[in-house]
Order: structure tokens, then sequence, then C-alpha cells
């Protein structure tokens, strides 16, 4: 009976839980295609969540690219089938590994970032002084972030996938001595415009789910700065698990269409 209880109170938390991200997510979209627009803070929100995270970003691509190929290389060794090495790599990175490595390592440093922020405020009171101003906290806080989460997240996402596929051709010509022009030209005949739209698509859905999740928890804080570092772990385990769960769906979807 303890055990059922256990999973009933479990499963009532996870649909409270969807539903007030939904509902967060749905007030969202209503503000942010109300007038007046908030250009400036957008701009803001791009720099901070998009540029400040092409570091990260650029370092792990390279390093993801020529671990890959690497590896691609010591199995296709075995078989004499080296010269596909950069169509393998070009493949996983712009279907899979790009768009949700990139946004793994997005989630964790914007997801948190959002999350401390909004729940400081919250903890702090200040979303409360901004209701008691007459504005409102979903146009000015939340609506900024989204979008400029949704619109960077493809860009990053090309970006990694441009470096993978250079880290990869790093590690072709060192160590398999491949033809630079026969690795770009395997990749250009083989790559369809489906498998890059199939790949960045899926960022604009990881965009949503990484800013309204930040956003969500970082308006549930409570317990003050304990509470803050409690919901920006929160939204990493979370943002994490729901990138690879609904990566499944999306590219079920997309193999559909």
């Amino acid at each position: 009976m303890g055990l059922f209880l256990f999973f009933v109170r479990l499963i009532s938390s996870a649909i409270m839980y969807v539903g007030g991200a939904t509902h967060l997510l749905v007030e969202a979209v209503y503000h942010g295609i109300r007038p007046p627009y908030r250009l400036g803070s957008i701009i803001e929100e791009i720099d901070r969540i998009g540029v400040r995270s092409l570091t990260v970003v650029n370092v792990i691509a390279i390093f993801t690219g020529m671990v890959l190929a690497l590896q691609t290389a010591l199995a296709l060794s075995r078989f004499g089938a080296k010269s596909f090495i950069g169509v393998i790599v070009a493949l996983s990175l712009v279907r899979e590994i790009g768009p949700v490595f990139t946004a793994i390592m997005v989630g964790g440093r914007v997801g948190s970032g959002i999350t401390a922020e909004i729940g400081t405020m919250k903890v702090t009171e200040q979303i409360d002084a901004i209701r008691v101003m007459g504005a409102n906290p979903i146009k000015q806080l939340v609506v900024p972030k989204v979008v400029a989460t949704v619109l960077t997240l493809p860009m990053l996402t090309l970006v990694a996938i441009l470096l993978g596929i250079l880290g990869g051709l790093l590690i072709s010509m060192l160590e398999l001595q491949v033809n630079p022009h026969y690795y770009f030209t395997s990749i250009l005949d083989n790559v369809t415009f489906p498998d890059v739209a199939s790949g960045v698509g899926k960022t604009f859905f990881f965009g949503v789910i990484i800013s309204i999740i930040g956003c969500h928890q970082g308006m549930m804080t409570t317990g003050g700065t304990e509470g803050v570092g409690r919901s920006t772990t929160t939204t990493v385990v979370v943002v994490s698990i729901l990138i690879l769960v609904s990566d499944f769906f999306l590219t079920k979807l997309f193999t559909l269409l």
C-alpha cells in the first residue's frame, strides 16, 4: 500500500509539473505575439545565451568530431572501408550527435542560468515587485529568454556540426591519410537536405524545452539561496532527460515525414 501511494504521489507530481510548464508555455506564446515587443531584451538574451555559449560548444564539437572519426576509423578498418569515414561522421553529427550534444550542453549552461536568475528574483520578491508596478513578469522575463533560446540553438547546432566535421577531417588526414577533397565530396554527395532539416529541426523543440523548464523551475523556487541551488540542479536533470526522451519521438516523427 505504501509503495502504491508513493507511485500515485510521483505521478501526480509529474502531471502537475508538466501542467505548470505547459501553462507557462501557453502564456509565453500569448504574451509573445502581443505588442509591445521587447526587441532590446531579446537581443540582450541572444548575446547571453547564444554568443557566450559559442566557446563551450565549439570546443566540444571539435573534439566530438575527432573522437567520432577515430572510433569510426577503428571500426571501418576491419572491413577495409575507411573511405566512408566522412559520410559516417557527417551523418552522425547532422542527425543526432550535433543537435543532442549541443542541446544538452546549452541546456546545462543556459537552463541553470535562467533558473538561477529567475529563482533569485523569486526568493527576493522582485517578481512580486514587477507585478506591483503593473508589468507582466511573463512578458518581461520569460518571453525574451524563450525567443532567444529558440532562435540561437539552431545556429549553435549548425556551428557545432561544421566544426565537428572539420574535427573529423583533421583526424582523417593525420591518422588515415584521407584526401580532404574526397572527404568533403563524399559528404556533399550523401548528406541530403532532409538529413540537415531533421537534425536542425529538433533544436527548435529543444530550445523550447530548455527555456520553459528553466523559467518554470525558477518561478517555482522557494527556500532562499538553498532553494535556488536545488532548482538549478533540478533544471539540469529535467532538461537533460527531456532532451533525450523527446529526441527519440522527434526522430520517429521526422522519419515518418
